[in-house]
């Protein structure tokens, strides 16, 4: 049995985190009504079936239709949780809100995520990862030094410090209703659980350990020992030796004596960037991976999602499979593997009637 087996979600379906947050509640064994469109278009189109909407029955509603509300408000009244994305005072208009929902379910868990919060001179503003990483520092410590910064994907503010926070705060919440009998409202800005996601580097910063001045510090790409560099064959290596004994296996397999290269000051960082880029192209990616293969040296190939579906680490532990390829639930419980369940449909009468 899955660790959340038993615990109840209502999804309002949205894009970014309330998303990912979905599916990994249904992977640790949530039943999850993800409440769609009644066009049955999804906010991700075709872009989420078989992957981001796994694990889930989703269910039509026209939230428009005071019928429908009706049934939602029902269903609410049966869950655990609710999570949703929409921008601040979109569900209280329609009678849906956390006051709403916890007049029929007290104990309910109302987690909301969103890029400003729920409060804020920018809560109503519309935003996306990018801009909301830009407000917390974070983008700006990104990038080479000489370029504007580089954005992240969206791993950072969507994921990172959406989906994940949305989901450590509902299951906070979720905990503490079954102690108490009272729900709470989640607050899940992506400015705040990116601001949190940094503390590491605000920490450096007032120990005087960080630069502002981007690709010149530790973790940036200012370090030549943590970086990646070009191939031969136009493939890339990602270098991670910190530690000195790690550093001094880097040495090793760049054939560089230390005495020539010390790791430390940072001043002596620039030229040795420029042995190490010329070393790493003088062969191919895969030459690279055999030299520092069993060795201390912190070096390995990067690889693009296709290549990383074949790794041999990632066959062996089964962390992408699948058809479409995608990757397995994680964490894992006891070392077992979680199989991912396919998304489903039925109409709002049958879901109400399944949470009967």
């Amino acid at each position: 049995m899955k660790p959340l087996a038993g615990v109840r979600i209502v999804e309002f379906d949205g894009l970014g985190p309330v998303t990912l947050a979905g599916m990994m509640l249904a992977d640790l064994g949530a039943e999850v009504l993800r409440l769609t469109r009644a066009d049955q278009a999804s906010a991700f189109g075709d872009v989420g079936g078989a992957v981001l909407h796994r694990g889930r029955t989703a269910v039509p509603v026209d939230l428009k239709s005071p019928e429908d509300r009706t049934t939602v408000l029902d269903l609410v009244a049966r869950a655990d949780a609710v999570i949703e994305g929409f921008r601040p005072g979109v569900l209280e208009r329609l009678g849906l809100g956390p006051e709403d929902c916890q007049a029929r379910n007290p104990r309910l868990v109302f987690g909301r995520v969103t890029g400003w919060g729920q409060t804020g001179p920018l809560a109503s503003t519309v935003g996306h990862d990018i801009n909301y990483i830009a407000l917390t520092g974070a983008l700006h410590a990104m990038g080479e030094p000489d370029r504007p910064p580089r954005p992240p994907l969206n791993l950072v503010g969507d994921y990172g410090g959406g989906a994940m926070m949305l989901v450590t705060g509902v299951l906070a919440g979720v905990i503490e209703a079954r102690r108490t009998g009272l729900g709470r409202v989640v607050d899940a800005a992506m400015t705040d659980g990116t601001s949190l996601l940094s503390s590491l580097f605000h920490a450096l910063g007032a120990s005087g350990l960080w630069s502002a001045e981007r690709g010149t510090n530790l973790l940036d790409g200012g370090a030549p020992f943590y970086r990646c560099y070009a191939c031969a064959d136009g493939g890339f290596v990602a270098v991670g030796a910190l530690e000195p004994r790690f550093y001094a296996a880097l040495l090793a397999g760049l054939g560089i004596d230390p005495v020539e290269a010390p790791q430390f000051p940072p001043s002596g960082w620039p030229a040795l960037h420029l042995r190490f880029e010329r070393a790493f192209a003088e062969r191919s990616r895969g030459e690279w991976e055999d030299r520092f293969r069993g060795t201390e040296a912190c070096v390995t190939p990067v690889l693009s999602f296709e290549e990383a579906a074949g790794h041999p680490h990632n066959l062996a532990r089964q962390t992408l499979s699948g058809d479409p390829v995608q990757p397995a639930p994680a964490p894992r419980f006891d070392g077992v593997v979680g199989n991912p369940a396919p998304a489903t449909v039925i109409d709002l009468k049958a879901a109400s009637a399944l949470w009967a």
